[in-house]
């Protein structure tokens, strides 16, 4: 016990201090920024990642995320405090490791679980006496007590002992400059009460709110029931969008008048689908997590099925409008506006445009895009550049189909000089004009 204690003590006195240091496994989206903001709270960090791309990038003083400036890794690595590396090895080095790796679906629309075993499978080689290892990776429910605490045990040490483990699942949510990780409450479950202390300390450096919680599992749960909680709503709100069109009534008049309702109510709004790491991801991890349990997760299942089919209906759409012209899909040249997932960012994974531009391709489609945040995208084995904007851009297409609503789009110009508009994200709300169909 005294062992323990003092194990406890000397990492909590470390991070109190900041003489710990800090690792991340993982630097993308998620990871990247919770590096930096370690940084700022004074704490030497050693950042993770098996893309030596990536690390040559950040050594360099470079972001390859849309939230992080170039200025603001070049000022961590100047100070000394943050080092990138590829070399896990070095695993052994921090006080603390959070791991931050990719947790995406495989083609049968299962969880893949590879980067999160191989993240643990590195840690345990190199694990040592005294660390707190925190799994931010959404995940399905369990997967700390089933993955992590094996791995404690097999390298020889007993959690909440020697080595402390806890769940922390990310709350990221990209080119939001209102909710930042300071200001988003955090979520800690740990193994033990200790667990739960230590990883409240280290979270508490750098955000205002931490919420603790029980157990891992239920901090796993609580991030799955956020995300299923707007996927369920945004399936509510593209099934209305179907009912809406069907009835001939503007599906985006009825959800702003329903918002002016000040309880029991909050807009969510339809769009060509649902993309991101997140939304379309995180609830089929508990999905099939309750296959397993033997039951069946129906609100999830239906959502699903209704957000994945909306870029099928856009396409629908699109063709319903070339016909009224007299034109066919085939040969049609067809301009979309984002290819995005959602707007001001240059994240595609998941992208519903991706799936439109696809289906209007296989259809014999003339596609071209614009996004001013994606330079250039691969679909299937075709490679596609974006296309300057311009008038005779705009102009020259049959039908523009708008399917991210960046900021850098003008409505004005797309209504002028545009010979067809479908609009899916209702950018052009307020606009009335006879070649405006909107979602």
């Amino acid at each position: 016990m005294t062992q323990t204690y003092d194990r406890f003590e000397k990492l909590k006195a470390a991070l109190a201090d900041r003489s710990a240091c800090v690792g991340v496994m993982g630097l993308g989206y998620v990871g990247l920024p919770l590096a930096l903001h370690f940084v700022e709270a004074g704490f030497s960090v050693l950042g993770f990642d098996i893309d030596e791309d990536r690390v040559a990038a950040l050594m360099n003083g470079e972001s390859y995320v849309v939230d992080i400036d170039a200025a603001a890794v070049a000022a961590a690595v100047e100070s000394g405090r943050f080092c990138a590396t590829t070399d896990m090895e070095r695993l052994g080095e921090p006080s603390t490791i959070s791991i931050c790796v990719p947790t995406p679906l495989r083609k049968t629309r299962d969880p893949d679980m590879s980067f999160v075993r191989g993240a643990i499978d590195k840690i345990g080689e190199n694990l040592r006496d005294g660390q707190l290892i925190v799994l931010e990776s959404t995940s399905y429910p369990g997967t700390t007590e089933e993955l992590l605490v094996p791995m404690v045990g097999t390298a020889g040490f007993e959690v909440g002992t020697n080595v402390f483990v806890a769940s922390s699942p990310e709350r990221v949510d990209p080119a939001n400059e209102v909710w930042t990780i300071a200001n988003t409450p955090k979520i800690v479950g740990g193994v033990t009460e200790a667990c739960t202390e230590l990883c409240a300390c280290l979270y508490g450096t750098i955000v205002k709110d931490v919420v603790r919680v029980g157990r891992p599992i239920t901090a796993e749960l609580t991030k799955l029931m956020e995300n299923t909680f707007r996927s369920v709503n945004i399936g509510l709100a593209n099934e209305m969008a179907l009912i809406c069109q069907g009835l001939g009534v503007d599906v985006w008049e009825v959800t702003d008048a329903a918002a002016t309702k000040p309880f029991g109510y909050m807009p969510f709004y339809p769009g060509p689908g649902i993309g991101g790491h997140c939304i379309p991801v995180d609830p089929l991890y508990l999905a099939w997590k309750m296959r397993g349990q033997g039951a069946q997760a129906r609100f999830i299942d239906l959502a699903d099925d209704i957000n994945r089919s909306m870029p099928q209906y856009v396409v629908s759409r699109i063709a319903g409008m070339l016909n009224d012209r007299g034109l066919a899909v085939r040969g049609a040249k067809v301009l979309l506006l984002g290819v995005a997932y959602k707007k001001n960012v240059s994240d595609v994974r998941e992208s519903p445009a991706v799936d439109v531009m696809l289906e209007l391709s296989e259809q014999g489609a003339n596609v071209r895009y614009h996004d001013p945040h994606v330079s250039n995208l691969m679909v299937v084995e075709q490679e596609y550049d974006s296309t300057p904007l311009s008038a005779a851009c705009l102009s020259e297409a049959d039908i523009v189909v708008i399917l991210t609503d960046h900021d850098d789009f003008s409505a004005d110009e797309i209504v002028e000089h545009a010979q067809a508009v479908f609009d899916a994200r209702n950018l052009l709300a307020g606009i009335s004009s006879a070649k405006i169909e909107r979602l």
